[in-house]
């Protein structure tokens, strides 16, 4: 089997999205290059064309120095930015130190992920920055002020990044997930609220994680005269 000739960034390489990006992206014939906090969680996924380490996305010199480890494997053909950091507190309770790390994981974090992969790409004039985004970042409500705030810059950061990027050749695009995805404590939640036989009942309630690496997907491939910056992803029960 050939090597891969493009590779893929995954920063946010977690259990159920970040993982499921990686696998599609593998599939596809990519070689990818994942990050995560606790880097031995990522076992699961290595091997094959799929590579990985620990990753500090708050950090933008390990951030940079990923990104060129994944174009060293193979010429950077998409970097995609996935860490979550959602947190619900009372705004009375939210201290200076947890706003802070929301707003350095889920914003400042971006910046730089958006910053190194175009300082690859820009050069050679093509290439795709893909970010993860949240409901949150759309509108703000009650108890989550922190991942708000961090999500809505994070928005409007990219947004500020695609203008500037596109007529270089980049595609900067945001992916707005409107979804409980389908995660064990999840569809714990969920059952709790409607009952497990209602849920049972409506499968398609929650978002597989691999709905949202198809989204990546589709956005990959779409031909450059037809470029989406924004789409938002909802299943069909959920309320908008």
């Amino acid at each position: 089997m050939s090597a891969p000739h493009q590779s893929v960034a995954v920063i946010g390489a977690g259990d159920f999205i970040g993982a499921a990006i990686v696998r599609k992206f593998a599939d596809e014939g990519f070689a990818v290059h994942a990050g995560r906090r606790n880097g031995e969680k990522l076992v699961p996924l290595l091997g094959g064309a799929v590579t990985g380490r620990s990753l500090d996305a708050r950090q933008s010199e390990d951030v940079a120095a990923f990104l060129d480890e994944a174009e060293a494997i193979a010429p950077l053909a998409l970097v995609v930015f996935n860490v979550g950091a959602n947190v619900q507190f009372p705004i009375a309770e939210t201290t200076d130190r947890v706003f802070r790390k929301v707003w350095e994981m889920a914003c400042f974090a971006g910046f730089a992920a958006v910053r190194e992969a175009a300082r690859i790409m820009a050069p050679r004039g093509r290439g795709k920055i893909f970010v993860t985004g949240a409901t949150a970042g759309l509108r703000g409500n009650p108890g989550y002020a922190a991942f708000a705030a961090a999500k809505a810059g994070l928005r409007l950061m990219a947004e500020s990044a695609a203008r500037e990027l596109w007529p270089q050749g980049l595609h900067v695009a945001h992916l707005v997930i409107d979804a409980g995805v389908d995660t064990e404590w999840v569809r714990a939640r969920v059952s709790e609220r409607i009952g497990a036989d209602a849920l049972a009942a409506q499968p398609d309630l929650l978002m597989p994680p691999e709905a949202v690496a198809q989204a990546y997907w589709s956005l990959y491939t779409q031909p450059k005269s037809a470029w989406t910056f924004e789409q938002v992803i909802r299943p069909y029960g959920e309320t908008w």
